[in-house]
């Protein structure tokens, strides 16, 4: 049996981050990826798919990615369900992630390079502020430094 869903979209709200009463981080988002299809009036729809990341990875996410960012999520379909407060069973379908990429650099506008003169001295937007400690390891840090590799060493 296989459950795998792999989705690329744009970040809807900027991550919720929360702590299990034993202490694991999860952060819950909402993606929007756009159909392949257009529908009968020509019009691309969209689909707002929850995602939840789970551990460092859900620290790392509500710390870097924000609103409108571009994201890829590899993980698998979870449908679960609860009673609300009125009493009814409630479905609900996210994905679990099991990996998420960031696909674009937090201090670009949302059209890319072009859209706008490059700033040296562009603020990030600050982390949602919780009681955990704030980690300042950001990942693509050093994304914009050349890498010296020969062609030897490539395994293609």
């Amino acid at each position: 049996m296989l459950n795998r869903i792999v989705l690329i979209g744009r970040l809807t709200q900027d991550p919720e981050l929360r702590y299990t009463n034993s202490g694991t981080a999860v952060a819950t988002f909402s993606l929007a990826v756009d159909r392949q299809r257009t529908n009968q009036n020509g019009e691309r729809e969209t689909d707002f798919i929850n995602i939840v990341v789970w551990q460092k990875q859900a620290e790392t996410c509500a710390q870097y990615l924000h609103k409108g960012r571009l994201a890829a999520v590899d993980g698998r379909l979870q449908i679960r369900t609860y009673e609300n407060r009125e009493g009814q069973k409630v479905r609900v379908a996210e994905v679990v992630a099991e990996t998420v990429r960031f696909l674009d650099r937090g201090d670009q506008p949302m059209g890319g390079p072009s859209s706008s003169p490059p700033t040296q001295n562009r603020q990030r937007p600050e982390p949602a502020r919780t009681n955990q400690p704030q980690f300042d390891d950001d990942p693509f840090a050093d994304d914009s430094q050349t890498i010296d590799i020969s062609d030897d060493d490539l395994p293609f």
